[in-house]
């Protein structure tokens, strides 16, 4: 009985700050944590323009040049030379999605102020959304509205309606993909936070926040290397 009292205690979903605009509810923890996770990222990209040189590259630069270099080789397999043009979108997807991933570390008493923005399915549904809206507005430049109307009739006609079904499921499967996994991190903290002692939960976070920070690496190489994928498939043409 006191487990199941404690159990009921654990409150998905709900937010320690929210707000109704224009009739819509605002999670304010959500937008304050993306603001603060766009603002790293942004501090650590003009840390890196002041300090820039090209002698010998400072932790900072390597780390930033690695990152970048990665990128453009996946850009350049997946798309081709034409794709250097993604890498900064790619680069900013990865490290944003990173950062938002990575804010799941900062210590939890129970009452998250600063959550993971990305365990809230509205920024991932909002990201890949620009990345699913972008890739299409790429495709009708590459194959002109003929070419991309067309390629929903490959390799056969009779195709059409999975193709299109293809399409659409793509923002929902790049959102769930990454909101699902973050959320998940998120609750077993919350599960550790509701139902241990403080000493127990602070030495269950130690060891579980770790494997949860490489979770949040590999999910935004995830979403950072579908976006590469998808433009690529957008902008090639039939004879590729």
């Amino acid at each position: 009985m006191k487990s199941m009292r404690w159990a009921a205690e654990i409150k998905v979903g709900e937010h320690v700050a929210s707000t109704k605009i224009l009739g819509l509810t605002v999670s304010l923890d959500i937008v304050w944590s993306s603001l603060i996770a766009a603002a790293i990222v942004l501090g650590l990209g003009f840390a890196v323009r002041r300090n820039v040189t090209k002698g010998v590259p400072g932790r900072l630069q390597l780390a930033y040049e690695t990152i970048v270099e990665q990128i453009q080789d996946v850009t350049d397999s997946a798309i081709g030379p034409q794709g250097r043009r993604f890498v900064p979108v790619a680069l900013m997807i990865f490290l944003f999605t990173l950062v938002c991933n990575w804010l799941e570390v900062l210590p939890n008493t129970g009452e998250d102020w600063v959550p993971a923005p990305t365990g809230d399915v509205n920024l991932p549904l909002a990201m890949a959304l620009m990345v699913i809206v972008w890739v299409h507005v790429e495709s009708i430049r590459a194959r002109g509205i003929k070419g991309y109307l067309g390629h929903y009739a490959q390799p056969y006609k009779a195709l059409i309606p999975i193709n299109i079904i293809e399409e659409i499921t793509k923002p929902i499967t790049l959102t769930f993909r990454l909101f699902g996994n973050i959320f998940s991190g998120g609750l077993m903290i919350v599960v550790m936070s509701s139902l241990l002692p403080f000493y127990a939960s602070f030495l269950g976070q130690m060891i579980w926040k770790p494997f949860d920070m490489a979770i949040g690496l590999i999910q935004a190489f995830i979403f950072a290397l579908l976006t590469i994928l998808y433009f690529g498939m957008a902008m090639s043409h039939e004879e590729h």
